[in-house]
């Protein structure tokens, strides 16, 4: 498995530019679907990424912990589906994604898991290929996560929300407490953000004017999400 890279990215954007642009457009009409007080978490380039990391990965099985209103889970589901394989166990204290995902797009794909993940994690019927993980912003969770699910997650790829909105993370947040564990076990990871990686955001919004899919979905640019590989 390539490593996760500006390269790989690049890659990702040309090979899949044609159904990532039919998945672009699904999504823009769900948005304008959601009524209420529907927030979508992600921005546009890190759901393209996530969508284009899912299409590479090919994964059986997909953890997603944070699915709040399903703007995640449905760009995670339209990978699946357009992969043809796969599966997604969604993890959340709050139920209002069963309602806003499409029952065409959920279609057998989707196990929606009500509840703290930290108590119903073991109810995973099989190791997960690929991690989402948004929920809990706080340093508690983060090391959580790293002590106790990590080390059962080896050799996939995982994407953590809301790390870089500005060049550093929040002190004492999740994405400070991630960011030291991976530098201290010298592990690589790759983020769009621009407060933190301004020339891969500029590389990757000059790539997507070229392939024409650069009408913005979202009013929000942050991009923050970062994406690692665990031994």
């Amino acid at each position: 498995m390539r490593p996760i890279d500006l390269d790989l990215i690049v890659d990702l954007y040309h090979k899949y530019a044609d159904p990532l642009t039919q998945a672009r457009e699904a999504q823009r009409q769900l948005l304008t679907s959601f009524t209420g007080p529907v927030k979508a978490q992600l921005d546009d380039i890190e759901a393209e990424i996530t969508y284009l990391l899912l299409r590479d990965t090919q994964p059986r099985t997909v953890v997603e912990i944070g699915a709040l209103h399903g703007w995640s889970t449905s760009w995670i589901l339209r990978a699946l589906a357009d992969n043809g394989s796969g599966h997604l166990f969604s993890y959340d204290l709050i139920d209002n994604s069963e309602s806003n995902v499409p029952a065409e797009l959920v279609a057998g794909r989707r196990t929606f898991v009500h509840g703290d993940v930290k108590d119903r994690w073991k109810e995973l019927e099989s190791s997960p290929d690929y991690a989402f993980i948004d929920a809990a912003h706080s340093g508690r969770f983060a090391k959580w996560y790293i002590q106790h699910l990590f080390p059962q997650l080896g050799g996939i790829r995982v994407s953590v929300h809301d790390v870089f909105h500005f060049r550093r993370p929040v002190p004492l947040s999740e994405g400070a407490v991630l960011m030291r564990h991976l530098a201290r076990e010298h592990l690589p990871y790759f983020t769009a953000a621009p407060a933190r990686a301004r020339e891969t955001y500029n590389r990757l919004l000059e790539l997507r004017r070229g392939l024409g899919i650069d009408r913005s979905l979202r009013d929000s640019h942050d991009n923050p999400m970062v994406y690692f590989t665990l031994p």
